[in-house]
């Protein structure tokens, strides 16, 4: 008897628990099984142990010690939003078979993300940093990543550096502190980077808010139409909102999330960010009319003048914010080398590079088959004898998973012949060499004699801020030295901000300028 009244108690307490939540949907396991008790875990008595036997309460814990996937190593800060791509001219056609870009008028969905590049998830969103814009087109010829950022230039030209800057640059591996005395040693060996650091230390590198920046792919891309013929281009998005920017001090008293706020709340009142999509045309044959290598990319291209010719192809619209952050924003996986036909990579030696890195960092951070992933998921039918790996949720079926194959079944899949492919002529020596034209000076000094009196206070205190903690004087002398070799004034104001010897500098700048010559 007192066995049937505590099993009694027992179903009558299920009942009522039941009962109590019946307005809302059936909780379940992972595996869809329905979860009784999801308040108590199952144990050995009143006061005994924790039984192992309780299935939910481990599965429970085991997926909450894995819900975090390894942050980005690179734009682990982001923040992500749903919108729409539309053609407005159609003029690009003429150079490239990509169909999203085929007919005015013609809609194609995107996801875009946009991020701290340097910075970990937890930090600011106002910190000083390039910004990574990166749209995924869903295109009715599979996806298209356009990976870039809101500068139109990078810090290096060769991808085998990537990983040396991205260490300067992160936190010390003693103190776990972001040092300028570190990365400043390492750009000191990369006249290069002067275009760069002279952008991100403008205000630029502190944007007043998501919407209010520009993107750029930062590399050429090749650009291949129907005959066969290429040209490269260089993309932009160009913010209808217009280009705004904080000071040191206004960053510095934002709050923590307020651009991604202020984006989503922009959204939520119908306030929808658009930018307009440019293309920055370069035709092989006028390369060598240009004073600079124009797959370096350290240099930016001009969008007026002789050799570049600039078309607008549409305008994207970001109109709804994501539904889960973690299955969107975090899960989304970018990378350059994602193409459709009629679009491919140029010689860029930085793009080489991130053409392996990126997809390989995705399949590391997410998985073998993240491209499976909603988010990533093309919206078109993947065909492939691709198999198996971690969570692979596909569905194959048939014996064929090798191509070609004689076989006439759903799964012999054919190659189509009809895409063009680029074709180019290689000449050259295999060989680990610089590029020729370096030209490391010339477009940051341009950049700073574009500022206004205002803006270019506001770089000199930026810059002056960081390099002034340098403690190395040869490290110190060698940057002012790059600054002043981009424009004398430049260099001279920094170097009595930062307390450095004019003489010194001025005594190496002439050693570098005849070196090069």
């Amino acid at each position: 008897m007192k066995t049937k009244f505590l099993l009694t108690v027992a179903v009558s307490t299920l009942i009522l628990g039941g009962n109590a939540f019946a307005q809302n949907p059936q909780l379940t396991q992972d595996s869809g099984a329905p979860v009784s008790d999801n308040q108590n875990s199952k144990t050995a008595g009143e006061f005994g142990g924790v039984l192992l036997e309780d299935f939910h309460l481990i599965e429970k814990l085991a997926r909450f010690d894995r819900e975090r996937i390894p942050e980005r190593v690179v734009h682990a800060r982001g923040t992500g939003v749903e919108g729409e791509f539309v053609v407005t001219n159609s003029e690009i056609s003429d150079y490239t078979t990509a169909s999203l870009f085929s007919k005015r008028g013609k809609t194609t969905p995107v996801f875009v993300r946009m991020s701290t590049v340097i910075h970990p998830k937890g930090s600011p969103e106002a910190l000083r940093d390039p910004r990574g814009f990166a749209t995924k087109f869903y295109t009715d010829q599979g996806n298209w990543d356009l990976v870039g950022n809101n500068l139109p230039v990078f810090f290096i030209r060769d991808a085998i550096k990537f990983p040396d800057m991205v260490h300067s640059l992160k936190p010390s591996p003693v103190t776990n502190q972001q040092d300028p005395n570190r990365f400043f040693d390492f750009f000191s060996h990369l006249p290069e980077s002067t275009n760069m650091l002279t952008q991100v230390y403008t205000d630029l590198g502190t944007p007043a808010g998501l919407q209010y920046m520009d993107g750029n792919s930062v590399h050429a891309l090749r650009l291949i139409n129907k005959g066969g013929d290429t040209v490269f281009a260089k993309f932009r998005w160009k913010s209808r909102q217009g280009v705004k920017t904080l000071t040191a001090s206004e960053a510095a008293a934002k709050p923590f999330n307020f651009a991604t706020k202020a984006l989503y709340a922009d959204i939520s009142v119908g306030k929808y960010p658009k930018w307009d999509l440019n293309a920055i045309i370069l035709d092989p044959k006028d390369i060598g009319k240009l004073d600079f290598n124009p797959f370096d990319a350290t240099k930016d291209w001009a969008e007026e003048g002789s050799v570049f010719k600039t078309i607008k192809i549409g305008t994207m619209t970001l109109n709804k914010v994501p539904d889960n952050f973690f299955a969107s924003t975090e899960q989304v996986a970018f990378s350059p080398g994602v193409f459709v036909p009629g679009i491919a990579a140029s010689p860029d030696r930085l793009l080489q590079g991130r053409l392996f890195s990126y997809s390989d960092t995705q399949r590391y951070r997410v998985g073998t088959n993240y491209q499976m992933l909603p988010i990533n998921a093309p919206r078109v039918t993947v065909r492939n004898g691709s198999q198996d790996g971690a969570l692979n949720f596909g569905k194959p079926s048939g014996d064929v998973n090798y191509q070609p194959s004689r076989t006439r079944n759903d799964n012999a899949y054919s190659d189509n012949a009809k895409i063009t492919m680029a074709s180019y002529v290689i000449t050259g020596t295999a060989q680990k060499k610089a590029i020729s034209i370096k030209a490391p000076f010339k477009q940051a000094g341009e950049f700073y004699r574009s500022l206004d009196a205002g803006q270019q206070t506001n770089l000199i205190n930026n810059l002056a801020g960081d390099l002034g903690q340098v403690k190395n004087s040869e490290v110190k002398e060698i940057m002012v030295t790059h600054f002043f070799l981009a424009d004398k004034d430049y260099g001279m104001r920094l170097a009595k901000a930062v307390n450095v010897n004019l003489t010194t500098v001025k005594r190496r700048a002439n050693k570098i300028q005849m070196a090069s010559q």
